[in-house]
Order: C-alpha cells, then sequence, then structure tokens
C-alpha cells in the first residue's frame, strides 16, 4: 500500500491509499470514494480487482478523516471524483482508464463523478445508491421527511466529538425538526438545514438529481439494489432513465436490504439470493474496457421474485407482460384492526359505509421493517410479522380471501382512495402485506402521501376541512409470488414512525411544528368512490430453473 495526497482544484488536498497489482506495468484504476475511513487496509473483497490486474485507490471524500476541507456530500463529490481521475491517470502506473466501484453514499460518489464526463471514466458500478437526493435520501416520493433514516446517519457518521447522543428512540421524537440534528449529533448540520429548508421538489433538487440530468451520464452504468432497500425506487428510476436514452444500462435487483449480506430472521429466499457481486463488477469492468459501449447492446434487469425465490430478466422496467388488477376496499365501515370486517374485492361495491379513524401524532404507528436504512441494530428492516400493528384501531385492514392459484406481483405497486381528514394537512399511508396460511402478515412495501402534496411534489395545495379528496400513493415497488392458498393485504393508515416523520396536522412548517394536533380521518370506498389496491400482476407466470448469472456479468443477455 502506497498513501498518496491528491490535490483539488481548490488547492484542497484528499488523501488515499494506492494498492497495484503485482505485475509491473501500466494498469487501469478502480477508484472508491468513502466518507467512511479508507483505513489502512485493502477494503473486503476487492482483492478480487488487484488479482485481475487493476490498481484500487480508496479515497476519504473532502472533510473526512484523512482528507482535508469541509465535508458538504451535496455538493463536492462530482468535481472532487473527475479531479481525483484526472490525478490517476497521469500517474506512471496508470493506463488512463478508470473505473468506479461501492455501494451507498459511495455510489451517489459514482454518479456525481459521471455526470462530469470525464474522459478517463470508463465504467460505474453503483450499488443500492438511487440517483435523486430528494427521493432517495432526504423525503419519500409523497414528501414525507425519511426521519429515521437521516438522523441515524447524522448521529452515526456527523456527531460532534465526545457528544453523547441519545438513543435512537429518543433522538427521532425530538421535536422541532428544525433542531433534531443538534439532539442527535450535537451540532447543527447544514445539509439537513439545507434539506428542511427546501420540503417541496425544487430548483434546489432538480439541480442536484442524477436522474433529472441522466442525458449528461455517458459511461456504461451497472447498478444493483433491493428490494427492502431504501433506495431501490431510484435504482429502478435510473434504469428506466437510461434506457429511455438509449444508454444500455444494466440492473439486478435481489431480495436485499442495505446490506446485501444481511441474513433477515424472518425470512429466507433461499440459496439464489445470494450473488458473487465483486465477480459480476470484475468482469463488467473487463467487458467495458476491451469493448467500450459495445460491451452492452442492450438495456438488462434482473430481478428476484420473492416467494418463488428465482430470478427472471428482461429488457424493460416496469416489465411489459404486467396488467394493472385492481382490488377495490369495500366492508361494513369497521376495518379497524386485523379483527375488522375490511375486504379487498375484484370489483367495486356498491354500497359500502367508509371507515373511520383518529390519527394522534403523539401515538404514531410504529415502523416494523420494510425499506428502511442503514443500522437494523437500532432501526431493523426487511420482511417482518405485521400482525402486532395489525391490533391497532388507528390501522385499517382489507384482505382478499384465500387465493386459489399463485399470482405474481412484480412492479410499482399504488394504491388510490377517496379520504376526508379533519385537519388541514395530514399524512395516508399504505402497505402491502402477504399474509401466510399460518397467519404472518409479511410487509413486501409501503408508501406514504403527504396531503399537501397531493397535486405534486413541486406545490403545495391543502385540501378544504372535510372535503372528499382522492388522492394518489406510491406504495413501493416489489416483485413477489402471493402462492395459492396465500391472502393479500393492504393496511391503511397515516403514520409509518420513525420511517417517516410525524405529520402534525396543523398546516404549518412541518420542521417547525412542536404542538402536533389529533386528525379524524375517513376512507371511502363505494360506488361512487372506488378506492382501490392497483398491482401489476404477471399476465402468465412461469417459473423454470433459475438462470446462470453469468450473462448480465459480461453485459449479454443470459
Amino acid at each position: 500500500m502506497t498513501r498518496a495526497r491528491i490535490p483539488m482544484r481548490d488547492h484542497v488536498v484528499l488523501a488515499a491509499n494506492l494498492f497495484l497489482p503485482q505485475a509491473a506495468g501500466r494498469h487501469p484504476a478502480v477508484l472508491v470514494r468513502t466518507p467512511y475511513n479508507k483505513g489502512n487496509a485493502l477494503l473486503a473483497g476487492y482483492d478480487a480487482f488487484l488479482l485481475r490486474g487493476y490498481a484500487v485507490l480508496i479515497e476519504d471524500v473532502r472533510g473526512r478523516y484523512a482528507s482535508g476541507g469541509v465535508f458538504d456530500g451535496m455538493a463536492r463529490e462530482g468535481p472532487d471524483g473527475s479531479d481525483t481521475i484526472d490525478w490517476i491517470a497521469r500517474q506512471s502506473w496508470s493506463d488512463g482508464n478508470v473505473v468506479m466501484s461501492g455501494g451507498s453514499y459511495l455510489g451517489f460518489a459514482q454518479w456525481d463523478a459521471a455526470l462530469e464526463q470525464n474522459h478517463h471514466l470508463k465504467a460505474i458500478f453503483p450499488v443500492v445508491s438511487g440517483c435523486d437526493p430528494y427521493t432517495d435520501r432526504f423525503y419519500s416520493t409523497g414528501g414525507a421527511l425519511k426521519l429515521g433514516h437521516r438522523l441515524s446517519w447524522l448521529a452515526g457518521n456527523l456527531g460532534t466529538p465526545g457528544f453523547h447522543r441519545p438513543p435512537f428512540q429518543v433522538y427521532v421524537n425530538h421535536l422541532p425538526l428544525r433542531t433534531s440534528d443538534r439532539f442527535a449529533a450535537g451540532r447543527t448540520i447544514g445539509a439537513y438545514q439545507k434539506a428542511l429548508a427546501h420540503p417541496v421538489y425544487d430548483s434546489f433538487w432538480r439541480k442536484m438529481s442524477v436522474c433529472e440530468n441522466m442525458d449528461r451520464v455517458l459511461v456504461p452504468v451497472f447498478a444493483a439494489g433491493g428490494w427492502y432497500d431504501n433506495y431501490v425506487e431510484g435504482d429502478l428510476r435510473a434504469f428506466e432513465e437510461l434506457s429511455r436514452l438509449g444508454r444500455n444500462p444494466h440492473l439486478i435487483v435481489g431480495p436485499w436490504p442495505h446490506n446485501m449480506s444481511y441474513h433477515f430472521p424472518g425470512a429466507d429466499f433461499g440459496p439464489a439470493a445470494n450473488v458473487p457481486l465483486k465477480r459480476y463488477q470484475v468482469d463488467w469492468y473487463d467487458s467495458v474496457l476491451k469493448l467500450g459501449t459495445r460491451a452492452s447492446t442492450a438495456p438488462e434487469i434482473r430481478w428476484f421474485v420473492m416467494g418463488a425465490n428465482v430470478w427472471k430478466s428482461g429488457r424493460h422496467w416496469p416489465p411489459r407482460d404486467t396488467h394493472t388488477r385492481a382490488y377495490y376496499l369495500a366492508g361494513e365501515g369497521h376495518a379497524n384492526t386485523l379483527k375488522g370486517d375490511g375486504e379487498l374485492e375484484r370489483v367495486p361495491p356498491a354500497a359500502s359505509p367508509p371507515d373511520r379513524f383518529t390519527y394522534d401524532p403523539h401515538n404514531p404507528v410504529p415502523t416494523a421493517g420494510g425499506a428502511v436504512c442503514c443500522d437494523p441494530s437500532i432501526f431493523p428492516w426487511g420482511p417482518m410479522d405485521q400482525r402486532r400493528l395489525e391490533q391497532r384501531p388507528d390501522v385499517l385492514v382489507y384482505t382478499t380471501p384465500a387465493l386459489k392459484q399463485d399470482i405474481e406481483v412484480t412492479g410499482p405497486i399504488r394504491v388510490e382512495l377517496w379520504v376526508a381528514t379533519s385537519a388541514r394537512d395530514t399524512d395516508f399511508t399504505a402497505k402491502l402485506v402477504d399474509v401466510f396460511p399460518g397467519g404472518e402478515a409479511r410487509n413486501l412495501t409501503d408508501g406514504i402521501l403527504r396531503l399537501r402534496y397531493h397535486d405534486g411534489l413541486d406545490r403545495i395545495s391543502f385540501p378544504q376541512p372535510a372535503q372528499t379528496l382522492h388522492v394518489s400513493i406510491d406504495a413501493g415497488v416489489t416483485s413477489n409470488l402471493f402462492r395459492s392458498g396465500h391472502h393479500i393485504r393492504l393496511e391503511i393508515s397515516s403514520s409509518n414512525f420513525p420511517r417517516f416523520n410525524r405529520n402534525g396536522n396543523t398546516g404549518g412548517a412541518i420542521a417547525d411544528e412542536t404542538r402536533p394536533v389529533v386528525a379524524h380521518q375517513t376512507v371511502y370506498h363505494d360506488a361512487r368512490h372506488a378506492s382501490a389496491l392497483l398491482l401489476p400482476v404477471v399476465s402468465e407466470p412461469t417459473f423454470g430453473t433459475s438462470v446462470s448469472h453469468r450473462g448480465l456479468a459480461h453485459g449479454r443477455r443470459p
């Protein structure tokens, strides 16, 4: 290992560790840029690159650990990444070709570097990274702050030295949100404050969004995501955008949380769920460096179908062989709790009294698993039994009869609701659940809509008190085979905390609310108000032997 000092265009110097292959000569380089401390050793698994003849450079990003400057992950990773790539290309051991690797923040750094269009950068392989800071890192696609994710990351990575932070469940309950960074990390954090200052999706976010500027990403891209990861919607959106631009991206999505090697205590998706990701990367880099853009002759997405526990592949997302199937909410007006009368039916009910519940921000529905991030020891992720939550009167539960045949659902999940509230502003949540014959209610995906954004994330539009409003909830993405004998279930409520911050229901600035009020909620489902769960159902589900991954790893269809 050699320690390197790399000057940026503004004369700030970044620190890096350089690892060279044993063979002499000039080598392509794998660049890894991290805010998590480059340390003194090669990162786990990266010996595969050295053995294949790649140099590996691991760099502390600006303002972190041994690197100079001030950390601001929302501004500097593109220019600093490009400057580092230029430095690599000038070295005597370099053949001038650079590829990038890493997950999460290390993936953000790749996307931002790609936007700079440095001609020495030949390929990127972002893992569990998404493509848009607003909808991936800070807010949901329905406008609610991803509170547990943000505060736990700030507390764990940007805390003041010597600060004794309170337990997770304490600091996520702190109000107002405006000072939550000081409560969790012991100081005011610029990126968090900027995010709170821009709660709508405005030009501040569009400028930083990779997906909004995807036409500037010219290098080949192979990405990876997980159905139970916070960033999976962004990973899929990036694939769609690059495909639309004719860039032939590659993406693999498995039954994983943010840590792809993590094993869920309550669910086992079988040996097929384990993939040799580092081998994929090195094969992909070899292919790109040898063939250039010809390494990808068509877009390729490969996804894991949970329940069937097999892989499928195609060129399009959502898959072309799906159709939208509606399951309509029904009942006698008492869908509250698992013991209620809520049903999902294939035809809209002619007459069905509405369901009502009370949402108290002082007693929100707690998060139980799902696509959360990033420390399962304090904020558990993935599939969990939801029956404990389904005992609450502020959770409406709608369930199909036992299925008579298998149903494969692959794609985006949407919920269309007719609702009313007593509050100036409030939230409505939706969760898709697979109910097993023994009663286990396994969450698949969920979403939330902040009512002030019912007309779009770029504007605030408050409903009138007691107004009957038609809203659409993005409830996430999944791929799951609902087996015969299982039930499809939908949970409706107004909180999922601390995955999303509590709405105080006042209509004021969310970041400054300190006195939440109770909201009385109504969900309609009748002939004039056909509330429904909309599922992307595969027209003819087929499952054979799971195919090899070698085609995808080499940029070819398997």
